[in-house]
């Protein structure tokens, strides 16, 4: 009974060989990146970089300058951009998550200060005893962060020269692929099955929605990144570079992301502001900035690409998110996309087999 029900399932939805070629090219690609993904870890990261670089590429072609110019130019700008944020940025991250471990004591002293309080100002939601447990429990967490410190720094140097290779595989990388991208392009479709005008529609429809939400995300980033550091610094907040990085990158999590790094964003302001004006108005500039972007910067950069419903895009997070890391969450909407496109490309082809069926009938009784 099953394996009836089962052949008349896949007869339906796969009768047409598009069908199954655009299956088998979705499927090998996913076990290709999900059994060999560490290992091909520098390519794929030269491809989603070419990909994102490949549009500026061609609007410098527009204007008429050689394929090979531009991509030397792009490439060099991007080079200098990437070694700017490395010199700038990376130590100056470091050196604040250096201050934020070392000053996370005395941090832990004043929340068990604050904590201490709470039972004579709110005798009737919290006891004293409840508190004691709750800081014990705390305690045993901070007593712990030398050891992940010291677990830290053994894996730094492994760390250290992952971030070598990057840095001289992943540009070489790049620049051939922006270089040759029609040679390779060429070569790669030689061993793809010629009947593949479903596959090809498939990947034209995701195709401009995955560019523009990609480059769009990462614009939101820098943007939503930039504002919420001048911010900070205006504020004068502890740091302020270390938190705007975790706010810029919590964009790549629709939804959950804004609410987890609203935790430490708050709890650092108010350790060290108390709960005065100035934490008042550092948490009001803080959530006008997430309110522009939620309602301004994103219509105006994702306009063109599918919405989505929410629970689809937190599914495609924790599902992607859980298979491939941060590329996953980090494509999760695009993936998404691709899924919802290609169930509709399978059920236009098996809307066009069903509406042929009777003149396939009429041929054969002819």
């Amino acid at each position: 009974m099953m394996s009836r029900l089962f052949r008349r399932w896949f007869k339906r939805n796969f009768s047409n060989p598009q069908a199954v070629i655009l299956a088998l090219l979705l499927f090998s690609g996913f076990i290709l990146i999900f059994l060999m993904g560490k290992i091909l870890m520098p390519l794929l990261v030269a491809i989603v970089l070419a990909y994102l670089l490949d549009w500026a590429v061609s609007a410098l072609q527009k204007y008429n300058v050689p394929r090979l110019l531009a991509v030397v130019i792009v490439f060099i700008g991007f080079c200098t951009i990437s070694l700017a944020i490395i010199i700038g940025i990376v130590p100056l991250l470091g050196h604040q998550v250096e201050l934020l471990f070392t000053d996370l004591p005395s941090m832990a002293t004043k929340i068990q200060t604050k904590l201490l309080a709470l039972p004579e100002l709110y005798p009737e939601l919290v006891t004293r005893e409840q508190l004691e447990r709750v800081i014990q429990q705390l305690g045993g967490g901070l007593s712990n962060i030398g050891d992940i410190l010291f677990s830290f720094s053994l894996a730094s140097f492994k760390n250290i020269v992952t971030i070598m290779v990057y840095m001289i595989i992943v540009p070489l990388l790049l620049f051939f692929f922006l270089k040759d991208k029609k040679t390779i392009l060429d070569w790669l479709t030689r061993w793809v099955p010629k009947q593949r005008q479903l596959s090809m529609r498939v990947w034209r429809e995701v195709d401009i929605q995955i560019g523009n939400y990609v480059r769009g995300k990462v614009v939101e980033i820098f943007v939503v990144g930039i504002a919420t550091y001048i911010s900070f610094v205006v504020f004068n907040l502890n740091y302020a570079a270390l938190l705007s990085v975790l706010v810029g990158l919590s964009v790549l999590v629709p939804y959950i992301g804004a609410t987890l790094v609203t935790i430490p964003v708050a709890l650092v302001g108010l350790i060290q502001f108390g709960t005065g004006d100035t934490f008042l108005y550092l948490m009001i500039a803080y959530l006008v900035i997430q309110a522009l972007d939620g309602n301004l910067l994103v219509p105006l950069l994702f306009s063109e690409t599918n919405n989505l419903h929410p629970v689809a895009i937190i599914t495609a997070v924790l599902f992607f998110g859980g298979i491939w890391g941060f590329w996953g969450v980090f494509f999760a909407i695009p993936l998404a996309t691709l899924v919802v496109a290609v169930i509709d490309a399978l059920d236009e082809s098996k809307s066009a087999d069903e509406l042929n069926m009777p003149d396939k009938l009429n041929s054969v009784d002819g």
